[in-house]
């Protein structure tokens, strides 16, 4: 087979749009009989930067339309596979789409970017594009379509960038990736090394459709075609034109997978060594972060505690099997410094000791029974480490961490602290959690020395009603009103300020549905199954959805 890219220039000046427009159609227009596949860089429908997003969806509806057309028309043409890159309207915008058309010129299959950029999440105000990229929270299955025998997989722009992806690619046992790129500040070197590391891990062959940015330009550009070796047919750089090469989609590269090993493909030998819990989280559990999941939501209040004692694996456990998109849970440093889960600061209500929590060592709590007060089939449970709720849970779910202080006068104990942020990065969970405090110079204490880690204020009895302008004074993402004590107009103002509005608690339906009127963005609950079951269906009717 004969494979083509196309590479047209791409201009800064968003005055050269029909320019460049013309000038990738000119390109297009050249292709013949000879070619059996032929790709098109992204965002064929935007042909040079735009500066803001107006002049972007303009762009989109003068061009979308006919580039459509006139890849549709080359299919049948040229009797070849097209692949162009350019939007797709949905309900909820434009989404960054590869349209796969047949020889007859038929649309036989969509990709949607499986990594929309930064710049097509953030909206107009941010100076984003404001694309459709709702698909992208829910997990999907690497996107294949078989044309004419051939497995198809696809990659978009920013998606070459995630390599921890290439693997389950691999797993698909695709022939041929087709990307459609701009990739417009990297370099030569670094797009080769991309491009050929992507069909070695893979065992695919790669045609990537790019842009020139210029002749001289040393980035961006290099529309290529790779075997599964590595092996390199075309690279144009920062030519304008098309690079056309033979392929055999069904070619495939085996090596020996270690010394004296059977031949493999590179990815089946690394699976064999593969060590998941080495890498970041990752997989089909993994929930979106906690800048982006959706609200409103209920929160397992130290997890599902009445069915399982409180701040308890099983708590959790029980929460999220259910569907949790939080968890809530109480810190506590320990005597000898470790950090575990418990509400009160003594052991009396929850277990078979007495005392203070932060006065007993690690061991000395190990002794307790956290179990039989709940139930007898609890008999036995011990105190849960915070590392160990991390390692079961983290990524699972968002955890609403309450840092409980041992002192409201003394700052919070440093290393405790330096402990509590570690665990946090050791198990990749910073963009799944949050802390929760009290007293101001905690939250300040924090803020300082871990600033991406979201803080939530949590009220003081002392002064109780100044939970939102403490919120706004520290820079706090959320507050954590305890009613009574709070009114609509303080809902009101800290929403007015971006703040998120947690609730604690509700475990009456009537009332939480209210809480959801009031426009509280998060409701604890320690009835959470209940809960749960009432208010999604009545969240979704009120947020028509």
């Amino acid at each position: 087979m004969k494979a083509c890219v196309i590479q047209p220039y791409y201009s800064f000046d968003y005055k050269e749009n029909d320019r460049c427009f013309e000038e990738m159609v000119a390109l297009l227009d050249q292709c013949d009989e000879s070619m059996d596949i032929i790709v098109l860089p992204e965002y064929s429908d935007i042909p040079a930067d735009q500066p803001d997003k107006a002049h972007f969806d303009a762009s989109i509806e003068k061009y979308n339309g006919i580039i459509m057309e006139k890849a549709k028309a080359a299919a049948i043409r040229c009797n070849a596979i097209v692949f162009v890159n350019a939007g797709y309207k949905t309900e909820s915008g434009w989404r960054n789409t590869t349209h796969a058309i047949d020889r007859k010129g038929n649309i036989v299959g969509r990709y949607f970017k499986a990594h929309p950029a930064p710049s097509e999440v953030k909206g107009d105000e941010l100076g984003g594009m404001g694309m459709d990229v709702t698909y992208s929270y829910e997990y999907a299955d690497p996107y294949v379509i078989e044309i004419e025998g051939i497995r198809f997989g696809f990659m978009t722009c920013y998606d070459f960038y995630f390599y921890e992806a290439f693997g389950r690619i691999a797993r698909e046992n695709i022939d041929v990736i087709i990307g459609c790129s701009h990739q417009r500040t990297d370099t030569h070197e670094t797009l080769d090394m991309l491009h050929r590391f992507l069909c070695y891990h893979t065992n695919a062959w790669l045609v990537r459709s790019s842009v020139s940015l210029g002749e001289e330009s040393e980035i961006c550009g290099c529309s290529t075609i790779v075997s599964p070796a590595g092996k390199v047919l075309v690279d144009m750089k920062s030519k304008v034109g098309l690079g056309i090469a033979e392929i055999d989609p069904k070619e495939k590269h085996y090596k020996a997978a270690g010394f004296k090993g059977a031949q493999k493909a590179h990815y089946e030998y690394i699976e064999e060594g593969r060590r998941p819990w080495l890498y970041r989280n990752s997989g089909t559990a993994i929930v979106p972060g906690d800048a982006v999941m959706k609200y409103p939501r209920i929160c397992a209040h130290r997890g599902f505690s009445t069915v399982a004692p409180e701040n308890s694996m099983p708590a959790f456990g029980a929460a999220l099997s259910l569907g949790a998109e939080e968890i809530e849970f109480d810190l506590w440093p320990t005597k000898d410094g470790e950090i575990v889960s418990c509400h009160d600061d003594t052991l009396e209500r929850v277990s078979t000791g007495e005392g203070k929590i932060y006065e007993k060592t690690l061991a000395e709590l190990q002794e307790y029974d956290f179990g039989i007060k709940f139930s007898e089939g609890y008999k036995g449970l011990r105190i849960v480490r915070f590392e160990e709720i991390l390692q079961k849970f983290s990524g699972h779910c968002i955890m609403n961490v309450h840092i409980k202080p041992t002192s409201y006068t003394d700052p919070y104990p440093q290393e405790s602290m330096e402990k509590i942020v570690a665990l946090i990065r050791k198990y990749d969970c910073a963009k799944h959690c949050y802390l929760m405090l009290e007293p101001d110079h905690h939250i300040t204490q924090f803020k300082e020395y871990a600033p991406d880690i979201p803080i939530c204020v949590g009220q003081l009895f002392d002064r109780p009603w100044e939970i939102v302008d403490r919120a706004i004074e520290l820079g706090a993402q959320k507050v954590q009103f305890f009613k009574p004590y709070f009114t609509q107009e303080m809902v009101d103002k800290a929403r007015a300020h971006g703040i998120i509005c947690n609730v604690f608690f509700s475990d009456e339906v009537e009332e939480a549905k209210q809480f959801i009127d009031m426009g509280m963005d998060t409701i604890l609950t320690n009835n959470y199954l209940e809960i749960s079951n009432a208010l999604r269906p009545y969240i979704k009717e009120k947020m028509g959805k």
